[in-house]
């Protein structure tokens, strides 16, 4: 049999974790504008500014949703992180005065993206899509090149060639180039790094 105090300390934690379960369904993602090129800047602002202020209960995480891009220029093939949304971050927390202040205050923040001075919270399907293309570990093909250019190959057999797209396949890192071969026009299938572009 219980005694009247375990009683009571079951209530409040039953009650504590009531409070908590309640504020977990409070949670909800916001997208933050920056200035654009100051987002890590501005999250490790936030994130300093959550723990000093100790708002740890009202502000959960603070994403900057970047992706690996390869980007091929001149046949030169160079790997980065580019971010999906430049100028904004995400922001999971609670909205509440106290929280949005410490949010809008912090430094390179311009704004909520919302209606007025109302955040609008992004939907759930929104937010998985963006932080499963962000964490998805695919790596995106950039190149600065387009059917019809014309091209001459770097490298390879065909090395010295010069020829006009007639497909792309970025998917595979791969274009298809019309070269001359005996005088006549024949489709060859390069790597986006074989060619370089004739300006």
């Amino acid at each position: 049999m219980s005694s009247p105090e375990n009683i009571v300390e079951d209530t409040e934690e039953i009650s504590s974790n009531n409070i908590d379960t309640q504020l977990v369904a409070k949670k909800r993602w916001y997208v933050v504008n920056t200035y654009s090129g100051h987002e890590g800047k501005v999250k490790s602002n936030l994130l300093r500014r959550v723990e000093s202020m100790t708002m740890e209960n009202r502000i959960f995480q603070v994403e900057v949703p970047e992706e690996k891009v390869i980007e091929i220029k001149d046949g030169k093939r160079v790997e980065k992180a580019k971010k999906i949304f430049p100028g904004y971050i995400l922001v999971e927390m609670i909205l509440d005065e106290e929280s949005w202040h410490a949010v809008r205050n912090t430094p390179g923040v311009t704004s909520f993206v919302g209606a007025g001075n109302k955040p609008v919270p992004l939907m759930d399907r929104e937010v998985r899509r963006i932080l499963r293309r962000s964490s998805s570990g695919k790596t995106r093909v950039q190149i600065d090149l387009k059917i019809g250019d014309h091209i001459k190959v770097i490298s390879g057999p065909f090395t010295d060639f010069s020829g006009d797209i007639i497909e792309i396949a970025p998917e595979r890192g791969k274009l298809k180039v019309s070269v001359s071969i005996f005088g006549r026009p024949t489709p060859v299938e390069l790597e986006f790094a074989q060619v370089s572009k004739i300006k």
